[in-house]
């Protein structure tokens, strides 16, 4: 029998979301001894843009396709605090896109040891030319790579 403690098992709001680990560390921590806010945007950033690799759309591709994808909005819901060593499970997917020059991004984060989802968020993107910034119709390449639920990739390393 191992040491290793057994977690609950991680309920996400969609069936297979792109997710990627994150573990706390004392650098998150604000005046509370919780997790300031500005970080947990910095790991929606960093899972979003993993899952676009993912999907074939980096820096690289953006500037090959001229477009590139820009927030408007972002909506942020956090449902509990965390703490230097939790391990949380972030996750993202596109949760709608109608192909013309707008989609939105959803995101879950959950604390494995109790399977807590302490924060929901939501962006919403703009497509804009590479070079003048203004709106743009997304490529037939975005439509298909951006296509709404679309998750079910995982980093490396990941369950």
């Amino acid at each position: 029998m191992t040491t290793d403690a057994i977690h609950p098992p991680i309920k996400w709001d969609i069936a297979r979301p792109f997710t990627r680990a994150v573990t706390v560390g004392a650098e998150h921590l604000d005046g509370f001894g919780h997790v300031n806010n500005v970080h947990y945007v910095k790991w929606l950033e960093d899972v979003g843009w993993a899952h676009s690799n993912a999907l074939g759309l980096d820096w690289d591709a953006y500037r090959r396709l001229n477009t590139g994808c820009v927030v408007h909005r972002h909506e942020l819901d956090y449902l509990a605090a965390t703490f230097a060593g939790d391990r949380l499970m972030t996750a993202t997917w596109i949760h709608e896109n109608t192909g013309r020059i707008d989609m939105w991004r959803r995101y879950q984060i959950i604390r494995v040891t109790d399977g807590k989802t302490v924060m929901r968020a939501a962006s919403h993107f703009v497509c804009v030319d590479f070079t003048t910034g203004r709106p743009k119709r997304q490529p037939p390449e975005f439509v298909a790579a951006y296509s709404t639920g679309r998750g079910a990739l995982h980093e490396p390393d990941q369950p």
